[in-house]
């Protein structure tokens, strides 16, 4: 049977550099040029951070290795001496916070652990290890689901780092525990999820059981994992194309699914999800199911209009009722960028699953696992 070609548009990333200073990365844009009225954030130079490194990885991009550092400065700058993290900075490089909210500090710890692991230079590894390991004694604290999903994705990469790490490998288990027991907890025979409605980087939470599983070799996580992509994609590829929960409402059980707004990192979880299910798994389907929930990007969505800019580089803010949010941001475009990058690596570079681990010449730190197409 001949290999299905996958097309993807060229990876370009000259609107982060537009987007980016000698700070880090502005959150928002007006059209296609920064909005320095809204200053920077954590979420965004976290997301920043692990498009960088994914860039410079798979293409060896001189802008992307540029950026790294820059991005890495800003979460070193933002962490308080306890270990928690400001968010919000204003364009005069003033924080606007004195904590962050638990989903920005989930998804700074998703980007440090991923630069333990692929950090292209020794002092960038040691500068995320100071952070994520400042960071750790909050992990067992938090009580949102989302950012105790994000804090499994940076333990799984932090932990191919650290292989030998059985303190780390312990919390990942226990914060993979409760993720399980929220499922058990709230599911029912026609609803198979972690809480009581679909909300917001709904993906994110069986992807980190599926690395947890994997990581942890337990398959009461990977069946859930599994179990709840399922479920995830009977609401929201039914229509042959990704329709996601939009934000107007959340999809709450026995309720209706709202269409709009449908946000771009919602469509990046999605792609990282299924592209996970194929590592695990070698079935050609997930990989299909990975490239159809990237075509949102690209028009094939509710509205069939396309969220990548090819004359800018950068992706619109979302889907909304009454079109496009043709505004940029930092967001949306790492969204798309993340999801690029991942599924050209599945595409282009397809894993021999009959292997339990390769060696990744561009990391510091060793021994790397066959997931490595997903963050």
């Amino acid at each position: 049977m001949a290999k299905r070609k996958y097309i993807l548009p060229p990876l370009r990333l000259d609107h982060v550099t537009r987007l980016t200073d000698s700070t880090g990365i502005f959150q928002h844009a007006t059209y296609g040029i920064p909005n320095y009225h809204e200053g920077y954030c954590l979420d965004d130079n976290a997301r920043a951070l692990l498009m960088a490194l994914m860039a410079y990885r798979q293409t060896k991009d001189e802008t992307a290795l540029h950026n790294i550092p820059t991005y890495l400065a800003y979460i070193h700058y933002a962490q308080n001496d306890d270990g928690t993290f400001r968010n919000f900075m204003g364009f005069n490089r003033n924080f606007l916070d004195h904590v962050g909210s638990e989903d920005a500090f989930g998804r700074a710890v998703w980007a440090i652990g991923y630069a333990m692991a692929h950090a292209p230079k020794d002092a960038y590894f040691q500068v995320a290890r100071k952070v994520f390991f400042k960071a750790v004694p909050h992990f067992e604290r938090l009580q949102s689901i989302r950012s105790i999903a994000n804090i499994i994705l940076g333990l799984y990469h932090c932990l191919k780092g650290l292989p030998t790490d059985d303190g780390m490998m312990e919390l990942t288990h226990k914060l993979a525990l409760r993720l399980h027991r929220e499922y058990i907890t709230h599911r029912r025979d026609d609803w198979h999820w972690y809480e009581s409605l679909l909300a917001y980087d709904n993906a994110l939470l069986p992807l980190s059981m599926m690395q947890a599983g994997e990581l942890l070799n337990d398959d009461a996580f990977r069946q859930v994992g599994f179990e709840s992509m399922a479920f995830l994609e009977k609401h929201t590829m039914h229509k042959g194309y990704l329709s996601l929960v939009g934000n107007e409402a959340w999809f709450r059980r026995d309720g209706v699914c709202s269409r709009f707004d449908q946000q771009p990192v919602d469509a990046m979880a999605t792609v990282l999800l299924f592209l996970q299910a194929h590592n695990h798994t070698g079935d050609p389907h997930y990989l299909q199911l990975a490239y159809t929930a990237f075509r949102w990007f690209l028009g094939e969505n509710d509205l069939r209009m396309s969220l990548y800019d090819a004359e800018t580089g950068g992706c619109c803010d979302g889907l909304e009722k009454d079109g496009i949010n043709r505004n940029q941001g930092a967001e949306s475009t790492l969204a798309y960028l993340i999801a690029h990058l991942a599924l050209q690596q599945a595409v282009e570079k397809p894993m021999n699953r009959t292997r339990s681990k390769e060696t990744d010449e561009d990391s510091n730190t060793g021994p790397h696992s066959l997931a490595d197409t997903a963050p």
